[in-house]
């Protein structure tokens, strides 16, 4: 047996020390890139949080060994980053705590795509291009993990940054996506200034200059955008309505009525204090409110609506209900009486002007929180994967669908209805951009995850998508952050976490498209098509020297 047993090699006392510092390296950048993020005020982080990582990215040789120390920088990052997904709070779900655990430990493991792509790059040009190649490789797989069914494109580079105002401006012609580049840029050209004075102890300003430029050029242009950009004069009083409900108890039966006046109190308060347009968050009320078993609840609604001559807009559970089988439709889910049904996490909108409620359906869910990945291919696996609480496995919406209602001028207003997590996702809000929409409405409810990072982040994400598309963002929430964003991207007004609130203010109306809006995916497509270029040449080179030697 001792024949196949493999010697342990023993490191010198100057191979442990370099080990070490490696670690420490690692953990700086992985450190760096956590505190870059909200809520930390520290944004320029992320502008040298590379920099270690590079230093030691440089000096490995195999793929194991790159991916072996990447994983551990990124699992630091996500740890800071990430660590609320798994919620901890009083009451927590069991599964979203499993799902937490399993997402931190799951989640660095993609970015091994990038470092994979760098070597790759490496073997088929040589490192000087591979390093340069790197952030267009950050930026694919950002974009791919948009895509898929397990997609949670959360810590997007760019997302760190909704703190540094006059550098997010750009983010009309380039998005996050392109933040992303720009950040990764930096770092490397700084690192290469840094390699190049350790190495020849002198001072040759090429590289820093060039970091310079780029985030210099970037300030500039943001001074500029800040100080033209004008806003449209069109506007509506907006009320947002902050219940501050506990999510883990709001599901119980025989709350409802308690609930919903709840809801109507404080919409009062906003409609007397002069709100046109009224703004419940998501799932506000547990229960098919259209369903037909709770007219008493739509009337009340409906009252208020035409009482006060204003629009109000719910997230909301919908459902579908089907009894003749040659309607039902492919994604229907049955009933235990035979019959078939489909629900969907909605938004709906009541009129004064008419008894027709106006929806939307979401599109982009929460994997396993909302639907669970791949269960139209594996249908066992929505009986195996349950929530203990709420109304989920939600169906999928098909329809980018924009509301439209009126200010007090009478002016048409479209206004693109986006539920919770949909707001992460760039390419997608600007989807209703491409259709209309002058005002975008974020419905959410982030109280699930307690006073921790992830309200936080949730509701800066929002202020990239108001530069992006030069629009007002305006996002009711549970329990907070409920808030008014303008297309600059400042935060006009916003409540409080976890206090009981109703937050009353003018949201600006603004027409027309950025560059962003009309081309959102210039960047994501050029550099996917870098990154399988990459692995083409890769796979070519590698079956040409297999070739080769057997020749």
């Amino acid at each position: 047996m001792k024949l196949f047993r493999k010697r342990k090699s023993v490191l010198t006392h100057e191979e442990k020390k370099q080990r070490k510092k490696k670690i420490l390296l690692g953990l700086f950048s992985g450190m760096f890139l956590g505190l870059s993020f909200p809520p930390f005020p520290f944004p320029y982080l992320s502008f040298i949080a590379f920099i270690p990582f590079l230093f030691v990215l440089d000096k490995k040789e195999t793929l194991s060994s790159i991916n072996r120390f990447s994983y551990f920088t990124f699992f630091i990052f996500n740890l800071i980053t990430l660590y609320w997904v798994g919620s901890w709070t009083k009451g927590a779900d069991k599964f979203l705590m499993l799902s937490g655990t399993t997402l931190l430990f799951i989640n660095p493991l993609l970015y091994l795509i990038v470092t994979t792509l760098y070597y790759f790059s490496r073997k088929s040009f040589n490192k000087k291009i591979a390093l340069y190649l790197f952030p267009l490789y950050w930026v694919s797989f950002e974009y791919l993990y948009s895509l898929t069914d397990l997609r949670f494109p959360w810590l997007t580079l760019g997302n760190a940054l909704p703190y540094f105002n006059k550098f997010i401006q750009i983010a009309d012609v380039i998005g996050v996506y392109g933040l992303s580049l720009i950040i990764i840029y930096i770092n490397i050209f700084i690192y290469l200034a840094v390699k190049d004075f350790r190495e020849r102890r002198k001072v040759r300003y090429t590289f820093a200059a060039a970091a310079f430029v780029i985030f210099i050029a970037v300030i500039v242009y943001g001074i500029i955008r800040i100080n033209s950009f004008k806003l449209d004069d069109k506007k509506i009083k907006v009320g947002l309505i902050q219940p501050n409900i506990n999510p883990w108890d709001k599901w119980q039966v025989g709350n409802l009525n308690v609930q919903l006046d709840l809801y109507l109190d404080l919409s009062k308060k906003a409609a007397q204090s002069g709100a046109k347009l009224i703004i419940w968050p998501e799932s506000a009320l547990p229960v098919y409110l259209l369903s037909g078993n709770n007219d008493v609840q739509v009337a009340k609604i409906q009252n208020l609506v035409s009482a006060y001559n204003i629009f109000l807009m719910t997230g909301m559970p919908d459902i579908n209900l089907f009894f003749d089988k040659n309607d039902v439709p492919a994604d229907a889910k049955p009933t235990r009486f035979g019959t078939f049904y489909t629900s969907y996490n909605s938004i709906l909108l009541f009129s004064p002007y008419s008894p027709v409620v106006q929806k939307y359906k979401k599109i982009k869910l929460v994997p396993f929180g909302e639907h669970v990945p791949f269960v139209e291919n594996l249908p066992f696996l929505g009986d195996f994967i349950k929530w203990e609480v709420g109304i989920s496995s939600w169906n999928v919406g098909n329809d980018q669908t924009l509301f439209e209602f009126n200010n007090d001028s009478g002016s048409i207003i479209k206004a693109a209805g986006v539920v919770c997590i949909e707001s992460i996702y760039p390419d997608f809000v600007a989807g209703f951009i491409q259709q209309g929409a002058d005002l975008i409405i974020v419905v959410t409810n982030d109280s699930w995850y307690g006073y921790s990072s992830g309200p936080f982040q949730h509701k800066e994400i929002s202020i990239l998508r108001a530069v992006e598309n030069r629009k007002t963002v305006v996002r009711a929430a549970n329990g907070g952050i409920s808030c008014i964003i303008d297309p600059l991207g400042n935060t006009i007004s916003e409540t409080k976490l976890f206090t009981r609130d109703v937050l009353i203010g003018e949201a600006g109306i603004q027409s027309g498209l950025t560059f962003y809006s009309q081309y959102p995916l210039i960047i994501p497509l050029f550099v996917s098509l870098i990154s399988i270029l990459t692995i083409i040449i890769f796979v070519y080179k590698k079956i040409l020297t297999k070739m080769k030697k057997k020749s």
